[in-house]
């Protein structure tokens, strides 16, 4: 495995093809007031990149390009909140995208544990450790065991993937799973409007 450290930006567009897995690490999780730090992608090889955002500017138009790019599928575990982020500070709409937890929710219906650390010991046999899942990541400076961590949380993302579509496909779930996927960026457009906490879609 290698890690790639990328200040501010990848160094050039065009660097993914077909699928990238991609996660953010944040300074917190209100979207409202927590800045992205981190962005972490990978090609599913074995490597990672992680970039560090250049802040406040988020000048990083190769990053957004992969983001924005039809052609390109990108692999979250909760996207929902990941895509926000990338709207709010990048405003980039992320699309196309595919969500290893809201398939997990839509097939692994025998377990309420969907978090990336049961559905990889699951699924792959990858004890993944979570450690530094809450740290400074606004650091000016990140910390190996920093690296080590966001890598880990996109370099299993592809293999996931290919588990959960084949459960997906076995249950008959398939559709119902892509047209989530599909709203994903208006979950994201509510949540950032002042929806997060409301269900717009419940009686009362």
């Amino acid at each position: 495995m290698a890690i790639y450290k990328h200040e501010g930006d990848l160094p050039k567009p065009g660097m993914f093809k077909g699928s990238v897995a991609v996660d953010t690490e944040t300074m917190g999780l209100d979207l409202n007031r927590d800045p992205l730090c981190v962005v972490q992608l990978s090609a599913g090889d074995g490597d990672a990149h992680v970039v560090r955002m250049d802040r406040p500017t988020y000048d990083c138009p190769n990053l957004k390009a992969v983001m924005a790019d039809d052609s390109v599928i990108k692999i979250f575990h909760f996207a929902r909140f990941d895509v926000a982020m990338m709207k709010k500070w990048l405003g980039v709409e992320t699309t196309p995208i595919f969500c290893t937890k809201i398939a997990s929710r839509l097939v692994r219906t025998y377990t309420d544990r969907h978090g990336l650390k049961e559905i990889s010991r699951e699924l792959l046999s990858v004890d993944m450790s979570k450690a530094q899942q809450s740290s400074d990541w606004g650091a000016p400076t990140l910390s190996e065991a920093q690296l080590e961590y966001a890598a880990s949380d996109v370099l299993h993302l592809h293999a996931l993937r290919e588990k959960l579509i084949t459960m997906l496909e076995r249950e008959g779930r398939m559709e119902l799973a892509q047209s989530c996927f599909d709203f994903l960026p208006r979950r994201a457009d509510l949540d950032l409007a002042g929806w997060n906490d409301i269900d717009i879609f419940a009686h009362s």
